[in-house]
């Protein structure tokens, strides 16, 4: 079995880790890929938001499966690309279609959904350049912090919270004017919901689904979650308060709800859902759904999956998920993100990485690299995740870190407070 894993991140990267290990799996094929992915794969010069240059390495690969790692190529429909394209209808495509991906690439449909069948989430409403006005009226009703979200998708950046009502305001008026380009034409006003954030998965083929590891990742660039917005500095799994209780009320007014929802709208969903939850009071609430895996999530969720996780994806491909088997370490792991300096800002890329051969006891996930002149260089804000294994958190942290200080490069930074507040 031929698989292409479409992507360039952490999340990419321990997706081929996990299949690699599969007897099911002849050859991976990752494209873009990065420096870590080319050491247990082929990477190819792909970029999966350009349908063409994925069909020209389909064909030419013979690849059998497609698994879709970010959500760009989703909300562009790739999926539906396949199933209109005659050469490529009969290839699987781990990964929602178009219709079905609106989950993450529009907000107000997300909570349109979450409303119309009854999941907890936060009161709100949407809005566009022509009723600015009535947004500002909006805004009036809620206690502050406000939250105030653009509809599309911005690369992460799309969400401000801010106290203050002017600022607010403001906020509102700039995305609807462009500040997001398209994803801003529409804006999600909603309650600002205190609580603990966690993340949940699933994988669906349309009628069943697994449930996965969950996690609690952690976005802020600063020590105590201070500073910038990030892809993620870091992860823990499992998530302590995500005990038997509370996740039998995230499977019984959330998970359950979102399945027999798409199904009532006609929607057939294939691949991964990701619950963006907050606790609050050991109640859970929807904040978001992303219509793929997370990452910095993926790098400690997809270790503790002692299972084949092939056979989950050929299940969703095959539509008998049901029967497939999935077993989960019960272990801790943990992941700590080594970023440029700089980040989430501008920063400097080519930075060469030192000290890959020296760790032990972790597996070291990739995101901004590249091998250039035989070397490891740096190629992105994040860079490299470090993943390890613990009885306990505290276990797992401790073999994070000290692997983490064994790494450098130029300019380097990482977070010594994963996981402080569990």
């Amino acid at each position: 079995m031929n698989i292409l894993v479409l992507g360039s991140g952490g999340r990419e990267h321990s997706l081929v880790w996990k299949l690699a290990q599969s007897r099911k799996v002849s050859k991976i094929f990752i494209g873009p890929g990065n420096a870590g992915t080319s050491n247990i794969g082929t990477n190819l010069p792909v970029n999966p938001e350009n349908f063409e240059e994925v069909r020209k390495a389909v064909i030419e690969n013979s690849i059998n499966i497609v698994i879709v790692g970010p959500e760009a190529p989703l909300v562009s429909g790739i999926h539906d690309f396949f199933l209109n394209d005659k050469l490529l209808k009969n290839i699987p495509v781990i990964g929602p279609d178009k219709s079905a991906a609106r989950l993450e690439g529009s907000k107000d449909f997300a909570k349109a959904f979450l409303t119309r069948h009854n999941i907890p989430t936060s009161v709100y409403r949407s809005f566009d350049k022509s009723t600015v006005d009535e947004a500002y009226d909006f805004l009036r009703t809620l206690d502050p912090p406000y939250v105030i979200k653009a509809d599309g998708l911005a690369a992460g950046k799309g969400v401000v919270i801010v106290d203050d009502i002017g600022t607010a305001e403001a906020e509102a008026k700039a995305m609807l004017e462009g500040k997001f380009d398209k994803a801003g034409h529409k804006v999600v006003i909603e309650q600002f919901l205190k609580g603990v954030e966690l993340s949940v998965f699933i994988v669906t083929d349309g009628h069943s689904y697994k449930l996965l590891p969950e996690a609690k990742d952690y976005k802020r660039i600063g020590e105590r979650d201070s500073g910038l917005n990030t892809g993620g500095m870091g992860a823990v799994s499992p998530v302590p308060f995500a005990d038997k209780k509370f996740m039998e009320k995230v499977k019984q007014r959330i998970i359950d709800p979102t399945i027999n929802g798409l199904s009532e709208d006609g929607i057939n969903y294939k691949g991964f859902i990701f619950f963006g939850l907050i606790n609050v009071n050991g109640d859970p609430y929807v904040i978001e759904y992303n219509a793929r895996l997370g990452d910095p999530e993926s790098e400690v969720i997809i270790p503790r999956i002692k299972s084949d996780l092939f056979d989950l994806i050929e299940g969703v491909a095959m539509g008998d998920l049901e029967k497939r088997k999935l077993e989960i370490d019960n272990r801790y792991v943990t992941t700590v993100m080594l970023v440029s300096g700089g980040y989430p800002g501008s920063y400097e890329k080519g930075k060469t990485i030192f000290g890959l051969d020296l760790t032990r006891d972790s597996v070291i996930f990739h995101s901004g690299t590249k091998i250039s002149d035989n070397k490891v260089i740096t190629s992105g804000g994040r860079v490299l995740a470090v993943s390890s294994w613990g009885n306990t958190m505290n276990e797992a942290l401790e073999g994070s870190y000290r692997n983490a200080s064994l790494l450098s490069f130029e300019n380097m930074y990482y977070r010594t407070d994963i996981g402080f507040d569990l």
